[in-house]
């Protein structure tokens, strides 16, 4: 898997963009939850050909607020971002950067990333430098994931935000036919049935039977496309696919009916239709 063919909008990104912000860190940087990280390594002549899984720090006041001290941007991180990572580089033909990284949507060195994530937006403010920069990522080859958030109020806020970046483009439901379902795991027609609860829901969920928070109950899962008709947005509204893979080793049960059934199904399918697509 070859990324280099991304630089060629780099001046491009630049001049639309603006200013660079400072340099990107890696996901092992980070402060760790668990016990220990996954370890791995990529063979030296494959170094410059791997995925990385590249999270955005936004730059909402306060970092779209704080949640147990962490700003929302970096929710469930580092532990989910390389959890995923290692799924990926043991369940797929992806070779995978062992070291994640963290980027500003406005930082030049994402343009060697096609694939990045974006947690909790539902308090998040793009500034004017953001929509440019993401829009021009986006339409040149670009994919975005959204994940971790709930209800009403935040899926309003993060419609406005992305409305912002595409004014003409709606993001539309997506249908469980759609490939990236089945692309390498086959999830069915279900889905409700992907429905992923931070993991103190989860738990409870054995006897509560709530996988939802607030009035988030419906599981929505939305794509937006290019001109092109090449889907390079997937929005997941009511779900927390970064608990499931943050938090699959505090929990038995968790663990077997969340991470392993849906979170890591999931992102691995979306990872994967991303870069072959």
């Amino acid at each position: 898997m070859n990324t280099h063919w991304f630089r060629r909008s780099w001046t491009v990104a630049l001049l639309v963009a603006g200013s660079l912000a400072a340099a990107p860190r890696t996901a092992r940087e980070m402060e760790r939850h668990s016990v220990a990280f996954p370890e791995w390594t990529v063979p030296p002549e494959f170094r410059r050909d791997v995925f990385t899984f590249a999270r955005i720090e936004y730059s909402s006041p306060f970092g779209g607020g704080y949640y147990y001290g962490s700003p929302r941007w970096a929710i469930d991180a580092p532990d989910s971002d390389l959890n995923l990572s290692y799924r990926l580089q043991q369940m797929t033909s992806l070779r995978v950067d062992p070291e994640g990284r963290i980027f500003k949507l406005t930082d030049s060195e994402l343009w060697d990333h096609p694939f990045i994530y974006i947690v909790e937006p539902g308090g998040l403010q793009f500034s004017e430098d953001e929509v440019k920069a993401l829009r021009t990522f986006l339409l040149n080859g670009g994919f975005l994931m959204v994940d971790d958030f709930w209800g009403e109020r935040e899926w309003e806020n993060f419609y406005a935000e992305i409305k912002r970046v595409f004014p003409d483009r709606e993001p539309e439901e997506l249908s469980m036919d759609h490939p990236i379902f089945h692309c390498v795991f086959d999830l069915g027609q279900d889905k409700q049935a992907l429905q992923v609860p931070n993991v103190y829901t989860g738990i409870r969920s054995q006897r509560t039977g709530v996988t939802w928070e607030r009035d988030g109950r419906d599981l929505s899962i939305r794509g937006i496309y290019d001109d092109r008709g090449r889907l390079m947005v997937v929005i997941c509204h009511n779900t927390d696919n970064g608990d499931g893979w943050e938090r699959e080793g505090e929990n038995e049960y968790y663990f077997r009916t969340f991470s392993e059934k849906r979170a890591y199904p999931l992102g691995i399918n979306v990872v994967f239709y991303a870069m072959t697509h």
